[in-house]
C-alpha cells in the first residue's frame, strides 16, 4: 500500500466528524528494515523507527522536530533514554530526514487520542492509520508547544520501552534464560542470577528481527532516572564551538548569492523597473522576477505579492544590486491603509456587532447588569508584532535535471518540501530538504515563502543559488501576530463580587480558547466580530493568548481595583473551583513577596494564563522615577504537569519572558501607506541585557497531563507589567507598547 496524497486521504474520509475509520488501516508491523537506509550509516542498527543502535552501544534518537533553540533534541531523548534504561553517555540525537516515512504520527495520536483507552491488539491497527494519516498531511511540524507533551509522551517514550523489550527477549534468547530474569539497566542487560552482562549492541541483530510491540509497559514518575534531571543539552557545545551547521553555514560549489524584495504594500506588484545601474555592478549576475509565491500547508496557504531578486556573484554585491534598482511598483487598493484606519474599523465593527459570533455563553448578562452596583468598561488594543528571529530567512537551493536539493532552517520540512515541489512543478520524491539548527523560529519558520523564493531562483538563473533576506525585508515582509482590539463590561455587586463579564473582540484567531476566563462568574458572553484587513497574519509565540492574556489579566485588574480589593486576592477568591490553577497563582504571589510592601515609585502586578496544557502565574516588579520605567524582577511559577528537563524549562520561561516583554515595552508594527513603516532592530527593538529583569522560575510538578514550555511564559509578562505599573503611579495601560505611553522605557 503506497502513501496516500493528501488529496486521496481527504477523499477516503479517514477524519470524519471527529471519528477515527480504521477500516483502512494496515499494521506497521516493523518498519524498521523499510526506514534503515535513510538514517544509518556503518555498523549502525534501527530498532525502531525512532531508535537507533550502533556497534559501540550508542543510542541514537531520530527526532522529527526541528532543534530552534528550545532543546527539544535533548528532552526527547531523555524521554526516549529513560524508558530504554540507557546510560546517558551513551545517547545522543539527530534529526528525522524530511521524507514521509518519518511523518510524526505519535503527534497525531496524542491529538486525536489522547485518553482513549484501546485494547492491546486494536493499537498497531490504530498505529497504521495515523501513520497514513500523518503522511497525508504532511505532519512533521515543530510548533504549539507540543513536542514534549505529543512526540516525547507517545512516540519517544514507547519507542524506548519498545526496544527495551525487544533487547530482554533477545538476551533471554541467547543466554537460554527466562526473559523476567533479565534486566536493562545503564545500556547493559545483565542476568543477575549468574552475573553476566553484556551491552545493548550484543543483541542488536535479534531484536532487529522483531516487531516493536506497540503497547509496551511504561515507567511511572517515581522510576524516571533521567526525565526530571538537568543534563547537558546536546546541541550546545557545537553551537558554543561553531560547529553547529545554520543554513548560513552551507556552501555549495559554483553557488551564487541573492537577496529579494517584495512589493511593499501586500497584495502588490512591479509596475516597471530600471535595473540599469544595477547590472552595471561587478559581481551582479541576474536580476529576476518572482511571482507570488503561492502554496497550501498544515500550516496555512499563503499568496503573496511579487517580488524582485537581484542574484550575484556575492551577497554584498546583491545588497548594493538591489539598493540601485528603480522599481515602481503597482498601485492597490490598500495604498491608503494604515494602523489608524486599521484600529478605527475594528471599533466601528465591534460597535456594530454585526455577526458577532460567541465563544461562550452562560448565565443571565442583561439580567446581571441591569442589577449591577457598578458597571465597568474599557477597550484594549495591541499592533501587529513581527517576529525578528535572530537568524534572518535564508536558503540554499539546487535545481538540476528535474531534482531539487534545499538547505534551510523551518518549522515544517515535510510541507515546505512539498511546498518547494508544488512551485517547481515536480514530484515531492525529486526534492530533497536538509533541514538546520535554526537561529529561533517563534512561527514565523513555518512559512515556506523563503524556500520556493530560493527553488525559483536557482531554476532561473541554473546555478545554486543561497537566498539571504535583510532585516528590511524580514521586518517588512513577515506574517504578523494580529492586532486586536477588545472591549470589555463587568459588573460587580455591593460587596465587589464579580457578578457578570462581557467580552467582544475583533478577529478570532487561535487557540480557540484563548479569551475564556478561569474565574468564576455566574453571567458572562465572550465573543468576536469579523474585521479582515490586507496585512498577512501568522502564528506568533503564544499566538492569541499573547494579546488575550494581555486583555483579560488586565481586566480582572481593573474589575479588583473597582472592587476596593487586593488584585491577588480578588483572582484567588474566584479560581477556589480550580485547584490547579489556584496552586500556581499563590507559589507565585508567595515566592514574589506579595504581602511585603515596595518603596513609593515602586509597585507589583500579576497575572496568571493557562495555555498550550500548563499553567503560568507572574509577578513583575517595576520602579518608576522621573517617568523612566525600570523593570526590576520577574518571579514565574509553571505547572507543566511534570518537568522533563528542568533546567530546559526555566531556560524556555526565562525566553518567553523577555520575548514578551520587548513586545510589550517597544514592539509595534505600523500600517502607513498600505505598507510596514518599521525595518530593522533601531525602530523595531528588543529588551536588551543591561534592561532586563532578574527572573526566577519555579516549577510546580503536580502530575497531571504534561503541558508545554516554550509559549506558556510569554502571554502573562504583558498584563503582570502593565498592572505593576498601574500599582506603581495609578495609571493604566490599555494599549501596547509601552513606549507609546508618557513612560519613558
Amino acid at each position: 500500500m503506497g502513501k496516500w496524497t493528501r488529496r486521496g486521504f481527504i477523499s477516503a474520509g479517514v477524519i470524519a466528524g471527529g471519528g477515527l475509520i480504521v477500516g483502512v488501516a494496515i499494521r506497521p508491523g516493523n518498519r524498521a528494515s523499510e526506514l534503515s537506509k535513510h538514517v544509518t550509516g556503518e555498523g549502525e542498527t534501527l530498532l525502531h523507527t525512532w531508535v537507533k543502535l550502533d556497534s559501540n552501544n550508542v543510542v541514537t534518537a531520530i527526532v522529527p522536530h526541528s532543534e530552534m533553540g528550545q532543546g527539544v533534541g535533548t528532552a526527547l531523548a531523555q524521554m526516549l533514554a529513560d524508558e530504554l534504561d540507557a546510560d546517558w553517555s551513551l545517547v545522543k540525537f539527530e534529526e528525522a530526514p524530511a521524507i514521509s516515512e518519518f511523518a510524526n504520527y505519535p503527534m497525531g495520536k496524542a491529538m486525536l487520542l489522547a485518553g482513549v483507552d484501546m485494547p492491546d491488539f486494536v493499537v498497531p491497527t490504530v498505529d497504521g492509520v495515523l501513520i497514513r494519516t500523518a503522511q497525508a498531511l504532511d505532519l512533521q511540524i515543530t510548533g504549539g508547544s507540543l513536542s514534549v507533551r505529543t512526540t516525547g509522551a507517545y512516540g519517544m517514550r514507547v519507542a524506548g520501552a519498545a526496544v527495551k523489550e525487544m533487547l530482554r527477549i533477545a538476551a533471554a534468547q541467547a543466554w537460554q534464560v527466562p526473559v523476567g530474569q533479565v534486566v536493562a539497566r545503564d545500556s547493559q542487560m545483565i542476568h543477575e542470577a549468574t552475573g553476566r552482562s553484556e551491552p545493548y549492541s550484543s543483541f542488536t541483530a535479534a531484536a532487529a528481527e522483531m516487531t516493536p510491540p506497540a503497547s509496551p509497559t511504561l515507567k511511572t514518575p517515581d522510576e524516571f532516572k533521567i526525565m526530571g534531571q538537568h543534563v547537558q543539552r546536546h546541541d550546545l557545545p557545537s553551537k558554543v564551538d561553531g560547529t553547529a551547521t545554520f543554513a548560513l553555514d552551507v556552501r555549495v560549489p559554483n553557488m551564487l548569492y541573492a537577496t529579494v524584495k517584495r512589493a511593499p504594500t501586500f497584495g502588490g506588484g512591479v509596475d516597471n523597473i530600471d535595473d540599469t545601474l544595477t547590472r552595471a555592478i561587478k559581481g551582479v549576475v541576474d536580476v529576476v522576477r518572482l511571482p507570488p509565491a503561492e502554496f497550501s500547508a498544515l500550516v496555512g496557504g499563503f499568496s503573496s505579492a511579487e517580488s524582485v531578486a537581484v542574484v550575484a556573484e556575492g551577497y554584498w554585491q546583491a545588497k548594493k544590486g538591489m539598493d540601485a534598482l528603480n522599481i515602481q511598483w503597482r498601485a492597490t487598493e490598500n495604498d491608503a491603509v494604515s494602523s489608524d484606519t486599521i484600529f478605527a474599523q475594528f471599533d466601528r465593527d465591534i460597535s456594530a456587532a454585526v455577526d458577532r459570533q460567541p465563544d461562550v455563553s452562560e448565565g443571565d448578562l442583561a439580567a446581571s447588569m441591569a442589577n449591577a452596583a457598578q458597571v465597568i468598561e474599557a477597550d484594549y488594543r495591541v499592533p501587529f508584532l513581527a517576529h525578528t528571529c535572530m537568524e534572518p530567512l535564508n536558503a540554499t537551493a539546487v535545481v538540476k535535471d528535474g531534482f531539487c536539493e534545499i538547505w534551510l532552517g523551518c518549522q515544517s520540512p515535510l510541507s515546505f518540501r512539498q511546498a518547494v515541489a508544488d512551485s517547481l512543478g515536480f514530484e515531492v520524491e525529486n526534492v530533497t530538504l536538509n533541514n538546520c539548527f535554526m537561529g529561533g523560529g517563534f512561527g514565523r519558520k513555518s512559512r515556506a515563502d523563503y524556500a520556493i523564493q530560493a527553488a525559483q531562483l536557482a531554476a532561473k538563473v541554473g546555478r545554486p543559488v543561497q537566498l539571504i533576506w535583510s532585516r528590511e525585508e524580514d521586518v517588512q515582509q513577515d506574517f504578523y501576530r494580529p492586532a486586536v482590539q477588545s472591549r470589555f463590561r463587568a459588573a460587580l455587586d455591593e460587596a465587589g463580587n464579580l457578578t457578570a463579564w462581557e467580552n467582544t473582540y475583533a478577529g478570532k484567531m487561535e487557540p480557540i480558547e484563548a479569551p475564556l476566563i478561569a474565574y468564576a462568574v455566574a453571567a458572562k458572553e465572550i465573543g468576536h466580530v469579523a474585521s479582515p484587513t490586507h496585512v498577512p497574519l501568522g502564528a506568533w509565540r503564544s499566538v492569541d493568548h499573547s494579546q488575550h492574556g494581555f486583555f483579560t489579566e488586565s481586566f480582572i485588574d481593573e474589575v479588583a481595583v473597582a472592587a476596593g480589593q487586593d488584585p491577588y486576592e480578588y483572582r484567588a477568591t474566584r479560581l477556589k473551583h480550580l485547584p490547579r490553577q489556584l496552586a500556581v497563582l499563590r507559589k507565585a504571589a508567595t515566592e514574589a513577596q506579595w504581602d511585603v510592601p515596595l518603596a513609593p515609585g515602586r509597585g507589583r502586578g500579576i497575572a496568571l494564563q493557562e495555555c498550550f496544557g500548563s499553567i503560568v502565574a507572574e509577578v513583575v516588579e517595576v520602579t518608576v522615577k522621573d517617568g523612566n520605567l525600570s523593570v526590576d524582577r520577574v518571579v514565574a511559577v509553571i505547572d507543566a504537569g511534570y518537568a522533563i528537563s528542568p533546567d530546559g524549562m526555566k531556560a524556555q520561561i526565562e525566553s518567553g519572558i523577555i520575548y514578551g516583554l520587548s513586545a510589550a515595552l517597544y514592539g509595534e508594527i505600523t500600517i502607513k501607506d498600505g505598507a510596514v513603516a518599521e525595518s530593522n532592530f533601531h525602530d523595531y527593538p528588543s529588551v536588551r541585557m543591561s534592561k532586563a529583569p532578574v527572573i526566577e522560575t519555579h516549577i510546580i510538578n503536580s502530575g497531571e497531563t504534561m503541558g508545554g514550555a516554550g509559549e506558556p511564559g510569554t502571554p502573562p509578562i504583558a498584563p503582570a507589567l502593565a498592572n505593576a505599573i498601574f500599582n506603581a503611579t495609578g495609571n493604566r495601560i490599555r494599549q501596547l507598547p509601552i513606549k507609546n505611553s508618557t513612560l519613558n522605557v
